[in-house]
């Protein structure tokens, strides 16, 4: 992506798109018709499916205020015990708290890009995907990756933190 097509992009997904680029992520950020707020409005838009959807879901950690960012698959929940053992107690961040820490309104926080780095957590089930798609700092904007990249584009670990899924019935 050169600058004159980074400076026809929203803000924060002109972020998102010079940290990809510096990293070396072959894929810029791709701008969709349609919001993709949800992760089910996402899968719709780019046809793929829902737990292909990177999802980001901001939380506060109660010690020091600092942001707790999950990137999980979108068809899991994240199960905020298991964050919490992981990182100490946490909250819900409220959409105030979430700009301001990442930069990103929510519908449109990207795994990279944060004004202020966050401590980010992985969820494994993600790498049941050979492609996810990841929201690029607006939301309107994705981009693609595969799950390990995830890991090389913000250095975090892969942890188990979805709740577990319930055994499917047998035919």
């Amino acid at each position: 992506m050169c600058g004159a097509e980074l400076s026809s992009l929203p803000e924060g997904v002109q972020r998102v798109a010079r940290v990809l680029q510096d990293l070396g992520h072959p894929h810029a950020p791709v701008m969709l018709d349609d919001a993709a707020r949800t992760a089910q409005q996402a899968a719709d838009a780019l046809g793929v499916q829902l737990g292909q959807i990177a999802k980001s879901i901001v939380f506060r950690r109660k010690a020091d205020g600092v942001a707790v960012l999950v990137v999980a698959a979108g068809d899991r929940r994240v199960d905020e015990k298991k964050v919490d053992a992981l990182v100490g107690k946490t909250g819900r961040a409220d959409a105030d708290f979430v700009k301001a820490a990442t930069g990103f309104s929510i519908g449109g926080v990207s795994p990279v890009g944060h004004l202020q780095p966050p401590v980010v957590l992985l969820d494994r089930s993600l790498l049941r995907f050979d492609e996810v798609w990841a929201a690029a700092g607006h939301p309107h904007g994705v981009f693609r990756l595969r799950p390990q990249d995830l890991e090389r584009l913000t250095g975090a670990p892969l942890a188990d933190v979805a709740q577990a899924q319930a055994p499917e019935a047998a035919p």
